[in-house]
């Protein structure tokens, strides 16, 4: 409906996948885990990076549907930060 109205819109998308299927009219996909579209809580600096980018697919896309990947990374494995746990070297 925003589209529809002329209020162009930009998805910043954590699953590239499901992105890919449904289509949102512009989207940018950055490899972080799930619900941390923006990276690291207060990391100023990338959220706003990250952000800006999103900005600039507005006004850069050139067709209906387009993804980009962002060059950003998260800089450890998804598991670790969500609290998971590896299992034992130990034998």
């Amino acid at each position: 409906m925003l589209e529809e109205a002329g209020i162009p819109t930009v998805v910043v998308s954590t699953a590239r996948d499901i992105s890919s299927q449904v289509k949102p009219p512009r989207t940018v996909f950055v490899n972080f885990p799930m619900g941390n579209p923006f990276g690291r809580p207060f990391d100023r600096v990338q959220q706003r990076a990250i952000l800006l980018d999103a900005l600039r697919r507005l006004e850069d896309a050139r067709f209906g549907g387009e993804l980009i990947d962002l060059p950003y990374e998260w800089g450890e494995e998804f598991d670790l930060y969500l609290g998971g746990s590896r299992p034992s070297a130990n034998i």
